[in-house]
């Protein structure tokens, strides 16, 4: 880590100005426990070491790989100094890389369907064969996965 100082000396603005993360996210990360509750300056500021900048950083970067805050709490709780973090961070990866495949596969079959649903209608008949087939949608039953809502990686 290429830090050098855990004195904490900047304000919540700062702190998300130099990592990237806004305050709001950088308070719920500590409520989650991802950062640890921080010192107070004397008028009650939270204040930021650049060890928790370099936190936030490594959290932020994980967040843009599409992470839970569970892996992201999997990988912060690891030691690189040791061979069987390694491994378990590995792991953390390969279950990351079976949910990123997963979602590809679902988003290619959205694509699909957005596809078929586009090519129903070239404009050039006197009515939109596109929205047609989005009201027959609606009308249909619900299925049971579609009554589920859509599935989120949290």
């Amino acid at each position: 880590m290429s830090h050098t100082s855990n004195e904490p000396r900047w304000k919540i603005g700062e702190a998300a100005r130099r990592s990237g993360v806004g305050a709001a996210n950088i308070r719920y990360y500590e409520r989650e426990s991802l950062l640890a509750p921080q010192a107070r300056a004397d008028n009650d500021y939270r204040l930021y070491s650049e060890d928790d900048v370099h936190r936030l950083r490594f959290i932020r970067l994980c967040r843009a790989m599409d992470m839970s805050l569970e892996e992201v709490r999997s990988l912060l709780s690891l030691d690189l100094g040791r061979k069987a973090d390694c491994v378990r961070a590995r792991e953390v990866l390969d279950a990351h890389l079976a949910h990123v495949r997963e979602r590809l596969a679902e988003l290619r079959a959205l694509e699909k369907d957005l596809r078929g649903l586009r090519d129903r209608c070239d404009g050039s008949d006197d009515h939109c064969h596109i929205i047609e087939a989005l009201h027959e949608r609606a009308d249909a039953p619900l299925t049971e996965a579609a009554a589920a809502g859509p599935r989120r990686h949290v």
